[in-house]
């Protein structure tokens, strides 16, 4: 304040001196003083205070006017080459990066003229002797931004007038996830207050070039709240300043940020075989911070409708999930024509985790996906395409509960669904009760470490009870599918012990004890209303409580064997070292046959048979079980000197991640005695690229004529020692064009195929098995900067996936190979717009190709151009699609599409 009364001050004596001395009528006599040229040339201010911030004091009255000043705070104005102040315009003119800044208000530009008399600034820009303007006003409220030619402004009624101007306003979620932009031109804005503005002949649009767009939207009429919406009159779209016929009389721009409500526009089309339609329209409605809800239907000329409903919610810290809904009832033709027909379908998601930090001694969890078994197959609305080679529909909801105290117990308490598409087999637990307490060592301390036999000895109690349904898909939901529920338990109590022997060998010696529990069992005998039939029937069903018991002695001994083999530090490959682990195990169970009872046949021959046959948990073994179980594991790893000069250690490298053989060794079989060698193995080769996991079986004794195992070994019948049965392979291998690049980094960066949707409905989350084609979310957009050349240099970037797949079986000589597949999907970016991906399949036992899809992309700035293809199979189709990519105008589209 001191330093403001000194500022005008000394105006006042500048403006008072100067007009003394024009006022003087006496000769001015010379004092005999040396001149000295003043730095101070009126009415301009010193350049050391014209460079500062000078502030205006807002309480300052101006005599001249009477007029009390309404500023509430201090202005701050400077400019880099001068401020001027003029007494007789009463305006100060700043210019050249001029700048002035008043509470939440900025406004930057080439040259700003403040009239501090009626508290208004007028800004512009500043043309070069090219004739080229530069320094565009830059006018900032709060958050709000508007870029004009020239802009003049209030700063008592905050009112302005605005020519030209530029703003940007983020709304949505955009399609990678970020906020969309919406651009906001107009050639007059009439700023009515912080929160309302007026506009005149504006333009819309998310192009990132706003002076030349490649579309915008021509309003004449508007009001514009910002980070709110937009509300304009008569409105067209125009294509590269082309106007177009898409037209509207009046419309609405929601500009708020986050989740609000709105309708979702449907996609128009016509069906041959159901007329015309409107699909995938509907409404959107958040109901709070938590939980949303989306609406969306289809309706068909001819009667057919569906609807879909999809819920998310979530609670930060507890929970989260969804649930998804989709009913279609299907009418072909018309009704009274002969091939009419109706049919609905249904399918039901839902999810649901758990947060681990919500309670760690409790539970919930839920993954469901039940449904019509025809429904991905059959469905009229072609995003549910993808799915259509799914055969199998699971679903699994669960609680668990944890009682801490010692002893713990883990519960829980399982509902689970499986449902195969193909066949419309259903199999349903409801529920499964599973519960288990913790290891008990009664030798030992619980806080000691455990030595030796006895210390070692411990015991565990587990139980699971069921109740088992298996029924069809035309019987699901109806009180027929619980007519054939089989219901029991099973408690098991283990008890084992382990040890060292001779140091190098771990020895585990057990016992299991059973009790099963059965809630109806079934008599056996021959049907006396057919006695001439040899037929097993169930002649009658004991409903009520029974149980059976076994047990079993187990014993094992096992130990690991390393052998490394050097060749130098100076080689390639330094070193190889193999890991065996060979394991004897002995197994045996006694006989159950007090549960076995007989009956008599037509032939007078008794047939011996268990009440539990038939039963949730089965029968007892009739016979003595008393083997010898052999197994062995490898895994064979090599010592590589590594590329890079600079790694000071060598580098691991798997050859064999696993490679085992087992086989069993029965000493009560009257034949046979030796079960047949099963193998399994896997690799990698190629930095982990390509992955290999095989299998086989060898069968050490011959067969007959009959293809019927004979108790007698292969190789005393002319043949080799094993016989090789059956056996399979798959192979793996992913490839992108940064592997042959000097930034080998980058492969693990490639993209990733995220499709929430197909992985909970069960099927495949690459594109090995097909690609949805109506999936806006799998058009991966570049990024605008990345795309600014229209070619690529020598490189174009690829990935390319495959997996084959073959089995080979000869467990009757047929030597024949039953399976042999190969899927492949791949992408290639032709240039940084143009994207095409293929997925596709060859069955070489079959002589076919598996579902076969083209897809092609564009990215036109703005828009995005896509057109995916089907070109032959029972899901032949085309889908076409050009539209806005942003998600604020994602409803100005054009698509069209063939029907399956």
């Amino acid at each position: 304040m001191q330093a403001n009364k000194h500022l005008y001050l000394f105006l006042f004596l500048l403006v008072f001196t100067t007009i003394t001395v024009v006022a003087q009528e006496d000769p001015i006599v010379p004092l005999p003083i040396k001149a000295i040229k003043d730095t101070i040339t009126a009415p301009l201010l010193p350049m050391s205070m014209a460079k500062d911030s000078i502030s205006v004091d807002s309480a300052t009255i101006d005599s001249t006017s009477g007029k009390k000043q309404l500023l509430l705070g201090k202005i701050k104005y400077k400019a880099k080459d001068y401020v001027k102040l003029s007494q007789k315009d009463k305006k100060i003119y700043l210019y050249n990066e001029a700048e002035i800044y008043y509470q939440d208000t900025e406004l930057k530009a080439g040259i700003i003229i403040m009239d501090y008399i009626k508290n208004e600034v007028y800004a512009g820009r500043i043309k070069d002797s090219t004739g080229t303007y530069s320094q565009l006003p830059n006018f900032k409220q709060g958050d709000q931004v508007v870029i004009p030619d020239s802009i003049r402004f209030n700063f008592d009624t905050q009112k302005a007038l605005i020519w030209n101007s530029r703003t940007e306003q983020s709304a949505g979620l955009g399609a990678l996830g970020g906020q969309d932009a919406m651009k906001v031109l107009a050639e007059v804005t009439k700023k009515e207050n912080d929160s309302v503005y007026f506009l005149k002949n504006g333009r819309l649009t998310t192009s990132k070039d706003t002076v030349d767009p490649d579309y915008y939207i021509k309003i004449r009429k508007a009001k514009f709240v910002p980070g709110k919406k937009i509300i304009a009159g008569f409105s067209n779209f125009y294509l590269v300043d082309v106007p177009t016929p898409i037209a509207l009389p009046f419309a609405y721009f929601p500009l708020t940020t986050g989740r609000t409500a709105g309708l979702i526009f449907p996609t128009f089309g016509n069906d041959p075989n159901r007329g015309y339609f409107l699909q995938n329209g509907g409404y959107y409605l958040p109901i709070n911070d938590n939980v949303d809800i989306t609406l969306l239907g289809d309706f068909f000329t001819n009667g057919s409708y569906g609807f879909r409903t999809q819920s998310t919610y979530i609670k930060r810290y507890k929970y989260r999930g969804n649930v998804n809904f989709r009913f279609e009832n299907q009418i072909t033709s018309q009704k009274g024509f002969d091939d009419f027909s109706r049919s609905t379908l249904y399918n039901l998601q839902i999810s649901h985790s758990q947060d681990a930090k919500a309670n760690p001694n409790s539970r919930f969890s839920a993954s469901v996906n039940l449904g019509s078994s025809q429904y991905f197959t059959n469905s009229f609305n072609q995003i549910n395409v993808q799915n259509n080679q799914n055969n199998n529909l699971s679903s699994s909801i669960s609680y668990s509960k944890t009682f801490p105290n010692y002893p713990s117990v883990n519960m829980s308490l399982t509902a689970t669904h499986n449902q195969n598409t193909r066949t419309q087999q259903v199999n349903l637990t409801l529920p499964t009760l599973s519960a288990s307490m913790e290891r008990i060592f009664p030798f030992a301390k619980r806080d000691g470490i455990k030595k030796g036999l006895i210390q070692n000895v411990n015991f565990q109690y587990n139980l699971r009870a069921e109740n088992r349904i298996a029924t069809t898909d035309t019987l699901f939901f109806t009180k027929r599918m619980f007519e054939d529920a089989k219901i029991g338990a099973r408690h098991t109590l283990p008890i084992s012990t382990n040890f060292k022997v001779a140091k190098y060998f771990s020895v585990t010696v057990g016992g299991n004890y059973e009790d099963v529990w059965a809630f109806e069992t079934f008599e056996r005998g021959v049907d006396p209303d057919n006695p001439d039939s040899n037929t097993e029937v169930v002649l009658d069903t004991i409903a009520g409580f029974d149980r059976y018991n076994r047990y079993g002695l187990s014993a094992s001994i096992g130990t690991t064997l390393y052998g490394t083999f050097n060749f130098g530090e100076d080689k390639k490959i330094q070193a190889i070292r193999h890991v065996i682990r060979p394991q004897v195990g002995w197994g045996y169970t006694p006989s159950s046959e007090q549960f076995y009872d007989t009956y008599e046949d037509n032939d007078g021959e008794l047939v011996q048979y268990s009440r539990f046959e038939g039963t949730l948990n089965g029968a007892p073994s009739l016979t003595q079980s008393n083997s010898m179980t052999f197994s062995l594991q490898n895994t064979l790893e090599a010592k590589v000197r590594d590329k890079d000069s600079t790694a000071t250690e060598a580098k691991k490298v798997s050859i064999l991640k696993n490679l085992n053989f087992s086989t069993a060794y029965n000493f009560q079989a009257d034949s046979l005695k030796l079960s047949p060698i099963a193998m399994n193995g896997a690799t990698s080769l190629f930095d982990n690229k390509m992955s290999i996991n095989f299998a086989g079986t060898l069968d050490p004794y011959t067969i007959d004529n009959n293809g019927t195992r004979i108790n007698t070994l292969n190789v005393k019948n002319g043949g080799s020692l094993l016989r090789f049965t059956t056996g399979r392979i798959d192979v793996s291998y992913s490839l992108t064009s940064a592997i042959f690049g000097k930034d080998k980094e980058d492969v693990d960066e490639a993209k990733a195929v995220s499709d929430e949707y197909r992985a909970t409905s069960g099927g495949s989350t690459d594109d090995l098995f097909g690609f949805g084609l109506d999936n806006r979310a799998s058009n991966d957009r570049k990024a605008e900067e990345d795309i600014e050349n229209p070619l690529y240099g020598n490189k174009l970037p690829w990935d390319l996936s495959m997996r084959f797949g073959m089995s080979y079986n000869n467990t009757n000589r047929q030597d024949e190979i039953n399976r042999a597949n190969l899927m492949f999907s791949g992408n290639v970016s032709l240039s940084p717009r143009w994207d095409v991906r293929v997925s596709s399949g060859y069955d070489f036992i079959n002589n076919g190709f598996a579902q076969t899809q083209l897809g092609f992309r564009r990215n036109l700035k703005s828009f995005d151009l896509r057109f995916d293809w089907v070109p032959f199979g029972s899901n032949e189709n085309w889908f076409f699609f050009i539209g806005i990519s942003s998600s604020l105008l994602q409803d100005l589209k054009w698509e069209n599409r063939s029907q399956r």
